[in-house]
């Protein structure tokens, strides 16, 4: 371990509880709402008379306006401060579930659900609250802050989508997607305690690395580095399988003949068993390395997937396979943005954070399309799963020969 001690670790100039706080309530609601947008899909194609695929392209290209938008998020946020990127990803947001509610040609629902949401979720996620906690907390306690980070994405899946299925039940689709809307502008007051009052003395560099580096120096350092690309190779896999789980599950469940509320109930308890796997990966992460997590976490993944498969389909076969997902969900986020922030340091950590998210959401895209067009194509989603565990096992290989130590710079 580098002598991440004193010297160079961040003057704090926010405290810990309520970087976590604050940090943590705006993730509950960006994520939150967003993990229930597989429960419109059958109310809004059925009611607009669009096919699954044109649901499923608006959602997909969502994941990928994230992860582009994202790394320009991350940059802007590192420059100026997550406070504004935050207010404006939320007034986005809101817009986008308000479109979402009231067009009524796909291409629209596409610009409204797709871009602005996607944008919105830019502003408002992990890439963004992962530069504030790198700044503000000692290196020691980065991993267990990130894991707590990611608990509270996990809390906003697990209690928000049986919210939006009460919404949908009780209002119609339309009017939940319009109460949502408000809902997303509750992001803004939480913002105002992200706002770092001395942000460019907080940038201290890790031992041995110089803490005036350009962004330009900064992504020739990190692409020119295997490690930084084998981590950005592995967040791929992890987009395709979370996301086509997400989006699709609900549909896969009815086809085979399961109530609506045991896709509602698989969702919420993934977002449940999430909280707890984040919140462990994050406690594991400051002791074990992080890259060997990584890859038990794809290859757990992939056999899950395989014994979900070859089991008889019941109520309770889903909420097992349910658990064992959710505990692996998003237990790669804290890992991986932690292991960025040991190899490279603080300085440009939304930004580079935001470049290996947009790999997670290239395999996002790829995951939500190819799910609705294998469907429409064979009728069934058995293709997709296939390609999910494959991607599984290639991601525990990825992770292995990844270097944790850190850069040092001349």
């Amino acid at each position: 371990m580098h002598n991440s001690r004193q010297p160079s670790s961040p003057a704090p100039s926010l405290s810990i509880v309520q970087v976590l706080a604050c940090g943590a309530g705006v993730v509950t609601l960006s994520m939150g709402i967003r993990h229930g947008f597989g429960l419109w899909l059958q109310p809004i194609t059925q009611a607009q008379g669009w096919t699954r695929e044109s649901f499923a392209m608006a959602l997909a290209i969502q994941n990928l306006t994230w992860g582009i938008t994202g790394i320009f998020a991350g940059m802007v946020a590192d420059r100026f401060g997550a406070f504004r990127v935050i207010v404006g990803g939320a007034i986005l947001y809101a817009l986008g579930l308000a479109g979402m509610a009231l067009v009524n040609t796909p291409f629209l629902f596409t610009v409204f659900a797709g871009i602005l949401i996607g944008t919105a979720q830019a502003g408002t996620t992990y890439a963004v609250i992962y530069g504030v906690i790198g700044r503000n907390v000692e290196p020691a306690r980065r991993p267990w802050a990130m894991g707590v980070a990611a608990a509270a994405g996990s809390f906003g899946q697990f209690f928000m989508v049986p919210t939006e299925g009460f919404l949908i039940n009780q209002w119609g689709w339309q009017d939940a997607l319009l109460i949502l809307g408000v809902a997303a502008l509750l992001m803004i007051p939480l913002a105002y305690g992200l706002r770092e009052p001395d942000l460019h003395s907080t940038h201290a560099p890790v031992a041995g690395q110089k803490s005036n580096q350009t962004i330009a120096h900064a992504l020739q350092e990190a692409f020119s580095h295997p490690s930084f690309l084998l981590l950005t190779a592995g967040y791929f896999v992890c987009g395709f399988q979370v996301v086509f789980i997400a989006v699709h599950m609900p549909s896969y469940l009815k086809d085979m003949g399961q109530l609506p509320t045991v896709a509602s109930y698989a969702l919420a308890i993934i977002g449940l068993f999430n909280v707890f796997g984040t919140y462990g990966a994050g406690v594991l992460g400051q002791t074990f390395q992080k890259k060997n997590l990584l890859s038990l976490i794809y290859l757990t993944r992939s056999i899950a997937i395989t014994i979900f498969l070859l089991s008889p389909l019941s109520p309770a076969s889903v909420y097992v396979f349910s658990a064992v997902m959710g505990v692996l969900w998003l237990s790669t986020v804290p890992l991986t943005n932690a292991a960025l922030a040991n190899i490279f340091g603080v300085k440009h950590l939304s930004m580079l954070g935001g470049f290996v998210f947009c790999s997670h959401q290239v395999g996002s895209f790829m995951g939500v399309w190819l799910g609705g067009y294998l469907y429409d194509k064979n009728g069934n989603y058995d293709a997709v799963w296939f390609i999910a565990i494959a991607l599984g096992v290639a991601a525990a290989l990825i992770n292995l020969p990844v270097k944790e130590t850190a850069v040092v710079r001349a």
